[in-house]
């Protein structure tokens, strides 16, 4: 059964025959600009693997860029949206209400963690959509035009997102960009600047935002900050808790509203089903959330959660779309996170998590080019760097990484400002088994790409 197979390459190249011929109709018929760094296409999937049409078994450990917590093809989920498709595919919520929207608005209402005693929750397609609606939806209340985001950011490619995404490679041609959007410093306490005292760190991060007030936009000109709980693009950095409570306090002060951008972070992937919750632990809760990737297993749909008071200000016809909520998506969210809840797959993410990080601590003592290992859960980011003592990033050894275990039968991903970072993202469903086999296989790739 493929669902608890073991990597596996029967091919002589990486991609076989086939999976070449359709790469090759890919660069004909696409344009180039959508990337592709993988030599696979998927004939089936079940789990955390991937059987291409040459037969090569891949396990997958980036799963979609964290769509894929509970797992390729999950039965269930394949039959509650085949059930939905024999009542109907699409009802607009606009124009008419359907159940499944209204159940799972309530479904997320309950269990987000964010500010206020009754809550509200719409529905867009994708996490772009969801942030830039977060942001819709702050102004609206605040009645303010600006809003601080951070170095190392990422929160999609629609034209204010991509402005809000720190990385500008994403965003080559595609000005002019809109304004008032501030940028301050994410706390990224493995590049502290030279010589900084730890205990500095978290009031240098700070003193950035301040800088945003003195220098950029005045605090009550910002109706809100958006901050990734883990960042993921950039890094798979952690925010930590003390700077969270600080920023908390600042918005609190300002009249400000604090956005999570959950997109890549939420439905387990942390160890919790959503990353805010650490927050909340510690005493704080975001205004809004933003979230969407694993929410419905593949299927497109993002979600927007706050306040009532803060829910209802924006004027009719601002917010919605055609597709948001679509009834397909909605059916497969409510039974993916029915299967989260009762099959404790927060709990795997923390397991997981657990022997990941010490098996990369075990390298870290063996491989001069781990720099750092850091994360939350089941994501967890593994820093490359061309010596342990400068820190200089490693981009090129993480490319060929890639590369090598690609051709082993395990899929990985880089990012970071540097692209030195790899990242786990590997479906919670994946076996003791194929979690040993990707470990050996990395490690493997590892040694000989150095």
């Amino acid at each position: 059964m493929l669902r608890t197979d073991l990597p596996k390459i029967v091919t002589a190249t990486v991609p076989g025959p086939k999976a070449a011929a359709l790469i090759e109709r890919r660069e004909a018929a696409t344009p180039s600009a959508i990337g592709c760094a993988y030599p696979v296409v998927i004939a089936r999937s079940e789990g955390a693997m991937i059987e291409d049409v040459d037969g090569n078994r891949f396990l997958d450990w980036v799963g979609g860029v964290g769509v894929l917590n509970v797992g390729y093809s999950q039965p269930e989920i394949v039959e509650a949206v085949k059930a939905q498709a024999d009542r109907y595919f699409h009802g607009m919520f606009n124009i008419v209400t359907h159940e499944g929207y209204v159940k799972l608005a309530e479904k997320l209402a309950d269990m987000a963690p964010v500010k206020g005693d009754k809550k509200k929750v719409f529905f867009a397609n994708s996490g772009a959509e969801a942030d830039e609606n977060a942001v819709k939806v702050a102004k609206a209340f605040t009645k303010r035009n600006n809003i601080i985001v951070f170095s190392g950011a990422f929160h999609g490619r629609m034209l204010l997102t991509m402005s809000m995404t720190s990385k500008k490679a994403y965003a080559v041609g595609m000005g002019p960009f809109p304004d008032g959007i501030y940028r301050a410093q994410f706390p990224y306490y493995y590049r502290n600047p030279e010589g900084m005292p730890e205990d500095k760190a978290c009031q240098y991060y700070l003193d950035s935002i301040y800088a945003v007030f003195e220098q950029c936009a005045p605090a009550d000109t910002i109706a809100a900050i958006v901050v990734e709980p883990l960042q993921g693009e950039g890094g798979f950095i952690p925010a930590p808790i003390e700077w969270i409570k600080a920023v908390r306090q600042i918005c609190d002060d300002n009249g400000i509203l604090l956005i999570a951008d959950e997109v890549q972070s939420g439905f387990c992937r942390t160890g919790r089903m959503f990353a805010s919750e650490y927050w909340k632990e510690a005493g704080i809760r975001p205004d809004i959330i933003a979230t969407a990737k694993s929410i419905a297993a593949g299927v497109p749909l993002s979600a927007i959660i706050a306040g009532e008071e803060i829910m209802e200000s924006p004027a009719k016809g601002t917010i919605g779309g055609t597709f948001g909520g679509n009834a397909l998506a909605c059916a497969a969210a409510l039974k993916t996170i029915e299967i989260m809840e009762r099959d404790h797959l927060a709990d795997r993410s923390l397991e997981i998590g657990k022997t990941v990080t010490e098996r990369y601590g075990k390298w870290q003592k063996k491989y001069p080019v781990i720099g750092d290992i850091r994360g939350l859960g089941g994501m967890i980011g593994l820093e490359l760097v061309k010596d342990q003592g400068t820190k200089e990033p490693a981009p090129e050894l993480t490319a060929a990484l890639i590369r090598e275990c690609a051709k082993h039968g395990l899929i990985i991903e880089n990012a970071g400002t540097y692209g030195n970072v790899i990242r786990f993202l590997a479906p919670l469903v994946i076996t003791d088994e194929q979690l040993e086999a990707g470990l050996c296989i990395m490690e493997k790739a590892l040694v000989k790409c150095m």
